[in-house]
């Protein structure tokens, strides 16, 4: 069978804050008792069911973060697919199948969300075989999650009549619903939860698109019309798809079309949306706690607790969540983790960095760490991955002086190129010519004090890059 994985990567909730960040949001998390991020999660999740590498949809300011998290697995060559401005999900969706069939190729297309969390995999692959045959003779299959709560925070499929076995035609679908609407439908037995999941082919999928929506397909035509490679990178026009209206795959075809079909799903499935789901889905200790990090925890009960860099001890807390990162601190009540938006909101009103960018910032070549910093000076941890290179560069404003602790350093610096390994430094004057290189095979970690009148990101001139980085 010719599935194709197409993984929509692009999301930048904030609902997980401060774990998640605009910059590094929860598709890229490692969940607690995890050794993989969630994308990773969903890669490996598609073992035995395809050899079809992923198609993954990022965006511009994802892209570096997607791209190691698929090297790490070996599952990197030219599959990700940039979108220049979310719109949406339909038209991300149109952008994977038309580059699906440019060469003639009708796949089908298994449409995953990269942040959803599906313990069971057989059973998820159980599903997807059975939506195989409907898929193959032209529906477009939906998977809905068969509820085990009346949730108020999902929305719901309606079951129709039965297509095959395990599978349902849609007969409609509903808004997310309030308590008693949603109490109605888990007694009813007829309404799955809205996964967001999807198998189908992909013409059929654009045939439909072309008579509900052409609007959309047009402007992806004309963003896909010249596809350019960068890197393992597939670029669209960016003012074509700028132009196209943004809509959601539901509106914009499932709630339209005649061939929607729906397979249930019972596979301990979230989208882990807040942290009371976090909770829900993470490994407890016998008190009913999910701790991650250095945690000590003395009277401590069905709380979430999270140290990503220090110690952090509790005392007789209850259905409470605790989230320790390298620059800030969450405590919340268990049922009020909603509200986190509100704290994310006052940070962007303020102005403050908080919201958008961890302390570890991620780079094409690697990541640093801002680890100290001062009025005019500030002090980083940057680790180079094997065969990575920063840009050559120069500043205006400050000098640097770098120190390797690990692994071995290729220095450029006005021309003339050196070689740096442990306990080895070299001083960067203000304007220099400068470039930094990895050439062994460990990660190179060094420490990096700025000194000057200023120390912004901006004040980076960019000389050369191997990333096409302006």
């Amino acid at each position: 069978m010719n599935i194709l994985p197409v993984i929509m990567a692009g999301g930048s909730g904030t609902r997980l804050w401060p774990l998640s960040r605009e910059l590094h949001p929860k598709q890229f998390l490692t969940l607690p008792g995890e050794k993989q991020s969630m994308l990773q999660m969903t890669v490996a999740r598609l073992a035995g069911l395809t050899k079809e590498l992923p198609l993954v949809i990022s965006n511009e300011e994802h892209r570096f973060i997607v791209a190691e998290q698929l090297r790490q697995m070996e599952k990197l060559r030219r599959n990700i697919l940039l979108e220049p401005v979310g719109r949406n999900t339909a038209p991300a969706i149109a952008l994977a199948a038309l580059q699906a069939t440019r060469d003639g190729a009708d796949p089908l297309l298994l449409v995953l969300a990269a942040d959803h969390v599906i313990r069971d995999t057989a059973a998820f692959h159980a599903a997807v075989r059975r939506a195989l045959p409907l898929a193959e003779q032209g529906r477009l299959v939906t998977f809905g999650i068969i509820p085990t709560a009346p949730e108020t925070g999902y929305g719901y499929i309606r079951r129709g009549r039965l297509l095959d076995e395990g599978v349902f035609e849609v007969a409609g679908f509903v808004e997310k619903p309030d308590l008693k609407t949603a109490e109605g439908y888990l007694a009813s037995g007829e309404y799955d939860w809205n996964s967001g999941m999807f198998l189908f082919r992909a013409s059929a999928f654009l045939h439909e698109l072309q008579t509900f929506r052409p609007d959309i397909l047009d402007a992806c035509k004309a963003a896909l019309d010249a596809p350019q490679s960068d890197l393992d990178f597939v670029r669209v026009d960016a003012a074509a798809f700028t132009a196209c209206p943004s809509d959601s795959i539901d509106y914009a075809v499932m709630e339209k079309t005649t061939q929607a079909a729906v397979v249930p799903l019972a596979a301990g499935w979230s989208d882990v949306g807040a942290f009371s789901a976090l909770w829900e889905v993470s490994s407890k200790d016998d008190n009913g706690n999910a701790l991650q990090g250095d945690v000590i925890a003395h009277d401590t009960h069905n709380c979430l607790v999270e140290a990503e860099s220090s110690l952090v001890a509790t005392v007789g807390l209850r259905d409470t969540v605790v989230i320790q990162t390298k620059d800030a601190v969450l405590v919340a009540p268990r049922d009020r983790v909603q509200d986190v938006k509100k704290i994310v909101e006052q940070l962007k009103a303020q102005g403050r960095s908080e919201y958008r960018l961890h302390r570890q910032v991620y780079r094409p070549w690697g990541h640093y760490d801002s680890v100290d910093n001062g009025g005019r000076y500030q002090v980083k941890r940057i680790t180079v991955n094997p065969g990575a290179k920063l840009s050559t560069q120069m500043h205006h404003h400050r000098a640097e002086h770098w120190v390797v602790v690990k692994g071995t350093a290729r220095v450029t610096l006005n021309g003339v190129e050196k070689y740096l390994t442990e306990n080895e430094s070299v001083y960067l004057p203000v304007g220099a010519v400068h470039a930094l290189e990895n050439p062994g095979k460990i990660p190179l970690e060094l420490i990096e004090v700025q000194v000057g009148a200023y120390l912004g990101e901006d004040d980076i001139v960019r000389l050369e890059d191997r990333y096409g980085r302006s």
